[in-house]
């Protein structure tokens, strides 16, 4: 049935752009600083003198850990490294699915393993939440080794989770500046207010699911290239680009061919991504490491021109995606590695909604046919 042309409802704010649907107390863009925060703390700060594992700590309970505290949350998510042997049964029979694919259908499986699923207590769904912040490594890294055809490897639990996951890839903990790179990566992407995969969390904990149903639906909001997949995007475009001295050309043809150039723009900031410099420059200390400048140099030439020609600013995939590929990373493992580090906030934000929760039913505008009589079927 073809939609009826009308008029558009002045209040109609597709996308809910524009639109404020609740309240949080656990991040915001501040535009007076140009800067995300995290519970008041600017991300600036937090990257620079945080652990990812500190930020989790933040995430889930609204302050940023003392030594002991943070001994204590480690020790406890370091308790939880560990996949049965029925989950790793399911990532071989995944071995060749979409690695956003394989993840979403282990965390939904997850749910079979909670005997206690209907319990929704403040206390059982903070252990969820660290269960799953350490697990999920677990489960990325394993079906990484077997969609590799390589041996699996057991988790480690005197390490970082940022190591632990390295090590779990590729056998070896990599040198300090890839794991500070890869934890900074992890604190940028940990949190980022209402977003797409954040609000379906919100949406599916309204109507009382449990966490895993809520985790596994934000996998697949996540999963979209307008979203999360967007830095295997930016990647993709500097592959197709293979060298600097293209960048220029390959920029302003897309430019005026009217084509998308993935990793710019950004509904919420106006005037840059704050967490971009940050994450450029991990970008260049990674090129460093790996005495390779090309993608940098194809970073700053699609910057400055996107800048000049069209005043927009990367957003935050733009220097992730080349960082990722200098760690070695297979491209279609940068979204599943997004949720790692996002896993903190949807649960910080799932739990967040359970505890002043009114069920998520916004309207819509209707724009279809007028009442029409139903005719019986012999005489239609």
């Amino acid at each position: 049935m073809s939609a009826v042309n009308k008029l558009p409802n002045p209040d109609l704010h597709r996308g809910l752009e524009g639109i404020i649907v609740d309240s949080t107390s656990i991040s915001k863009v501040n535009p007076d600083i140009n800067s995300l925060i995290y519970y008041g703390y600017p991300i600036q700060e937090l990257s620079e003198a945080c652990s990812y594992e500190e930020i989790a700590y933040l995430l889930l309970h609204g302050e940023l850990p003392n030594p002991t505290q943070l001994n204590q949350f480690t020790d406890y998510e370091k308790s939880f490294r560990y996949l049965s042997s029925e989950v790793i049964s399911l990532l071989n029979l995944l071995k060749n699915a979409c690695p956003m694919d394989a993840l979403r259908t282990a965390v939904s499986f997850l749910s079979l393993e909670d005997y206690i699923l209907k319990d929704k207590s403040i206390d059982i769904n903070y252990r969820r939440a660290v269960h799953l912040l350490s697990i999920i490594p677990l489960i990325i890294a394993t079906h990484y080794r077997i969609r590799n055809d390589l041996k699996t490897i057991s988790p480690k639990k005197d390490v970082s989770l940022a190591e632990n996951f390295f090590h779990m890839c590729f056998d070896q903990i990599p040198p300090k500046v890839v794991i500070k790179s890869f934890n900074i990566s992890l604190i940028l992407y940990a949190e980022h207010t209402f977003n797409a995969s954040t609000f379906t969390a919100r949406v599916i904990s309204s109507s009382l699911s449990d966490m895993y149903s809520a985790v596994t639906g934000a996998i697949g909001s996540l999963k979209g290239p307008l979203h999360g997949g967007a830095n295997e995007a930016v990647m993709q475009s500097f592959l197709d680009i293979s060298d600097p001295k293209y960048a220029k050309n390959w920029t302003y043809k897309k430019l005026s061919n009217k084509e998308k150039i993935m990793g710019f723009g950004h509904r919420v900031y106006k005037n840059g991504d704050s967490r971009v410099p940050t994450m450029k420059n991990c970008l260049k200390e990674l090129s460093e490491w790996k005495k390779n400048w090309k993608w940098y140099e194809i970073y700053e030439i699609i910057e400055s021109i996107m800048v000049k020609e069209k005043n927009i600013y990367p957003n935050l995939d733009f220097p992730t995606g080349p960082s990722y590929y200098l760690m070695d990373f297979d491209m279609e493992y940068y979204t599943p590695i997004f949720v790692i580090s996002r896993i903190s906030g949807w649960t910080a934000h799932i739990m967040e909604q359970i505890a002043h929760n009114r069920l998520i039913r916004p309207l819509s505008q209707y724009i279809g046919p007028d009442i029409k009589k139903v005719i019986p079927l012999k005489d239609r």
